[in-house]
């Protein structure tokens, strides 16, 4: 069975974005510096599985797939299965290899689809915030892989707020890198 990681970049101090979204969509303001580990060389392996099977589909949020039209390349994000959890119905979405299914049961029912899709391959949960908060909070995550900047925002969207239980970790992996500490943990059951 495909292993379930939650995967996201965040601040020193828990924001996966910088404050004032109203004025500055996507990853607010001075959020960007989140995502600067992603230029580095061997960045989406770091991502997605250095030395690792690469994922087999992925999990995120109706907000993330319109802030990014759908990861506007034409395959879309890397030709995987994209389970995005929404409310409102959509047509399933093709570009070139990739299909993002529109899944409106919640998390649960996109994980469950997810892991069909990847078959012995990780599932990878990519944001956003509430989307693998939902997630830990229901059990469904194995692994969490933080990409954590050097950087303290001060404000934003925090990752870790109302999940309603406490949820205990394992560290298994540290990489460091120029522009972000990459911490794995296992989530204990």
């Amino acid at each position: 069975m495909a292993t379930v990681e939650a995967n996201i970049s965040m601040s020193l101090d828990g924001f996966v974005t910088g404050p004032n979204l109203d004025r500055h969509p996507g990853l607010g303001e001075g959020g960007d510096v989140l995502h600067a580990w992603v230029g580095e060389d061997r960045s989406m392996d770091l991502a997605i599985g250095e030395d690792r099977e690469l994922a087999g589909s992925v999990v995120t949020s109706r907000k993330v797939y319109d802030e990014t039209g759908g990861w506007e390349s034409e395959n879309g994000f890397y030709r995987l299965p994209v389970f995005v959890v929404t409310h409102r119905p959509h047509d399933v979405v093709v570009k070139g290899e990739t299909t993002f299914t529109f899944v409106t049961g919640g998390v649960e029912r996109a994980v469950e689809q997810a892991i069909e899709a990847a078959g012995d391959r990780p599932v990878h949960i990519m944001g956003g915030a509430g989307i693998i908060r939902q997630a830990l909070a229901a059990g469904l995550v194995d692994e969490l892989f933080l990409h954590v900047a050097p950087v303290i925002l001060d404000g934003g969207t925090r990752l870790f707020e109302h999940l309603g239980r406490q949820i205990r970790l394992e560290r298994t992996e540290v990489i460091e890198s120029r522009h972000a500490t990459h911490l794995r943990y296992l989530v204990l059951r």
